[in-house]
């Protein structure tokens, strides 16, 4: 009788898993190093300290592209006028730039927005630069009335602060206000780290308004183009050139800017007979506000005077929000 014998040998124990033998030999060296791995262990504790502290934080994450904002002011224009002469010569040269993934424009009463969107990746301010030259360009194609200017350098995550200004005395108006507001906070706040502009809300804006009275004008025979004509010019600084005597120079120039309602009444129209006739005997002249479009309310309790603070792109905001406290304070 033929017996077939089988033998199985078991090659468990004489097999070695690579991984297991790299894991063993780290092991084996950290027990020998253990200097070592203290040393690398407290490098990391404190490259992950600092890289926490400098993690840019921010409430809504940034994902936006990188845009470019021109705004045109083109005042009294209907949209379809503002779309022909101002959005549409815009665009199309914004068209032809190096990296324009796609360009946007809208048009609306006395204004218009063109949005430039770069492809990813496009640094912010390359992209800027690359438009204010074709802006150079196309300046002498547009109406003389329209001016067009580049946006902050911020993205559409960049408003990241806002406050209000309350009197609760009543002994200050809404125009002190917005005064305090544009020509005292909106500078301190600019120069806070990290901040890209600073926009006033709400409030009025103090101005002079020369209120004509028609009937004045149609004894005098005068348009209003002459009148405007006449109040531009005697609002100026005239500049002439120096003289010089005894080794000492002398500037020669006009003094003409108007700083109060008695100069503008005080403004010669035109001379009657060798009598000037000056803008208060046809008009009257008052301070008073700016036409508004919009106003700011805080939590139902009247209109405010309020600031927007816009971060510029890149920056930390939970920095930039410190540092606005801080100058506030």
């Amino acid at each position: 009788m033929l017996v077939l014998e089988v033998r199985m040998q078991d090659t468990s124990r004489h097999s070695k898993d690579p991984t297991q033998s790299f894991t063993a030999k780290v092991i084996e060296w950290s027990i020998h190093n253990q200097m070592l791995v203290m040393i690398f262990m407290l490098a990391l504790a404190v490259g992950g300290i600092l890289s926490l502290q400098r993690t840019p934080l921010d409430a809504i994450p940034d994902l936006s592209d990188t845009q470019v904002i021109i705004r045109t002011e083109f005042p009294g224009q209907s949209p379809q006028i503002v779309e022909d002469l101002v959005t549409y010569p815009l665009s199309t040269t914004m068209l032809g730039l190096p990296f324009t993934k796609d360009v946007r424009g809208f048009s609306m009463f006395g204004s218009s927005f063109v949005y430039i969107i770069f492809e990813d990746g496009t640094d912010q301010y390359w992209a800027r630069s690359r438009v204010i030259e074709a802006l150079s360009k196309i300046q002498g194609e547009l109406p003389e009335a329209a001016k067009p200017q580049i946006g902050p350098d911020a993205t559409g995550a960049g408003w990241i602060y806002q406050y209000a200004l309350i009197d609760k005395t009543g002994k200050h108006d809404l125009s002190y206000l917005r005064t305090l507001q544009d020509w005292f906070l909106k500078f301190e706040l600019a120069t806070v780290d990290g901040v890209s502009e600073v926009g006033s809300v709400g409030g009025f804006v103090k101005e002079y308004q020369v209120l004509l009275d028609p009937n004045r004008l149609r004894a005098y025979g005068l348009s209003l183009p002459r009148v405007h004509q006449a109040v531009e010019r005697a609002s100026k600084e005239v500049g002439g050139r120096l003289i010089e005597q005894g080794e000492t120079e002398y500037i020669i120039r006009s003094k003409g800017y108007a700083e109060s309602i008695n100069h503008l009444e005080k403004v010669v129209i035109f001379a009657d007979n060798g009598t000037p006739v000056q803008l208060t005997d046809i008009a009257r002249i008052i301070e008073g506000p700016e036409l508004r479009r919009g106003i700011a309310e805080l939590n139902g309790e009247g209109e405010v005077v309020g600031g927007i603070i816009v971060m510029r792109s890149g920056e930390n905001a939970l920095n930039v929000i410190r540092g606005v406290k801080e100058k506030i304070e």
